[in-house]
């Protein structure tokens, strides 16, 4: 067993003592310093991401597994907490973000939403993702959470874009709504809302076959979501920048430089109903312009006084600025079609769900239906 050096022997004696965490820790604990690494030299790669193996140990206390994923912020490691509080799981998962300053200031914002959270919602009824604890690791900030399963997105790849069956859209987007329902009464805007910020509780799958297409699908067993990344949550009397969320989920008013509020999630929502619903995006561009084009095709003409509003470049007395038979209007009528000639039946909750589908994604964010009155929308009728 490795040798405890005086040091960190007394570091240990003041966290059993210590009057904040004295009461969490049992005194036989601190013989489990024996199969603790000592602190090493810290090393990044040239992206700012934090070097470990499986093995390793961060702050003496988490014992890294695996990775789970990785972005532009940092990775999430799979970690095994091995002087955990009474309340807190042995696995979980530990966001270490990259020793670079945006991102270590992102996340120090995404951490006072994710408190404010876990002071509301004590019964962890909201749908987001609970924070276990925080900290600074020489540069890393370090955010644990629970384990949960795979993203909505993930799954959807992973079952090659087949859709979602009906009863479960509607179990995922109730939950949706009720998770924004609790962030806006909050004064709470999530702003990057999409299937990859959506994690299942638990991933896992049943194996079936479609007679109709003679290919196997998979079907999650339970539809259970939290939401995730909330390092771009913005509170209402927060400074609102100017571009938010991804592309595919960016609300019109975002587009238009119009200014946006709490609505701009409840676009996003629409438009992620309807991927769950046909396995693709809606929206497939990534250009302003064409963007617009795009939604003019499949939601109809925007209103001129929105328009008026604008003053982006493409926008001349109210007016998109392109020919009727320019190569970007022969795309996307080529591309995109009215929103109901999506539908893939007219049966009752077919049309119950694109009803619903269009007044999430209504033009006007202060005419587009709440999160609340969207709980109360006849596609959730048979919901308890």
């Amino acid at each position: 067993m490795p040798i405890v050096n005086e040091k960190y022997e007394n570091f240990w004696n003041r966290v059993i003592v210590d009057n904040q965490f004295g009461k969490n820790f049992k005194i036989d604990q601190r013989k489990s310093i024996c199969h603790l690494h000592l602190p090493k030299i810290i090393k990044n790669d040239k992206f700012g991401h934090l070097i470990y193996k499986k093995g390793d140990y961060i702050r003496n206390q988490y014992e890294i597994i695996c990775t789970l994923g990785e972005g532009t912020f940092g990775k999430v490691a799979l970690v095994s907490d091995k002087i955990r509080r009474h309340d807190a799981p042995q696995t979980q998962a530990l966001k270490i973000v990259k020793n670079i300053e945006k991102y270590r200031e992102a996340a120090k914002l995404e951490i006072n939403v994710l408190k404010m959270i876990k002071k509301l919602d004590t019964k962890q009824k909201s749908n987001c993702v609970n924070l276990i604890d925080w900290f600074d690791y020489q540069g890393h900030i370090c955010i644990s959470f629970e384990v949960l399963g795979s993203s909505v997105f993930d799954f959807l790849k992973n079952n090659n874009y087949q859709s979602f069956p009906l009863e479960q859209i509607k179990s995922i987007s109730h939950q949706l709504l009720k998770a924004c329902k609790f962030l806006h009464e909050n004064h709470i805007t999530h702003t990057d809302l999409k299937p990859e910020n959506m994690l299942f509780i638990d991933s896992s799958f049943v194996t079936l076959y479609d007679k109709s297409t003679s290919k196997r699908y998979m079907k999650v067993k339970k539809t259970a979501i939290k939401l995730i990344d909330f390092g771009s949550a913005t509170f209402d009397h927060e400074h609102h920048s100017s571009l938010i969320s991804t592309r595919h989920y960016r609300a019109l008013e975002v587009i238009l430089n119009n200014g946006w509020f709490q609505s701009c999630d409840i676009w996003s929502i629409g438009a992620i109903l309807f991927e769950l619903y046909r396995g693709f995006t809606l929206f497939q561009t990534h250009d302003d312009k064409e963007h617009l084009a795009m939604m003019q095709r499949i939601l109809g003409p925007i209103p001129s006084n929105l328009l008026n509003k604008s003053k982006v470049y493409f926008l001349n007395d109210g007016k998109l600025i392109y020919e009727n038979n320019s190569p970007l209007i022969q795309y996307v009528h080529k591309q995109c079609k009215p929103l109901k000639d999506y539908m893939l039946a007219r049966s009752e909750q077919h049309l119950l769900l694109f009803d619903l589908i269009a007044l999430l994604l209504n033009y006007d964010p202060n005419q587009r239906i709440t999160s609340k009155a969207g709980l109360d929308h006849s596609f959730f009728m048979e919901m308890s």
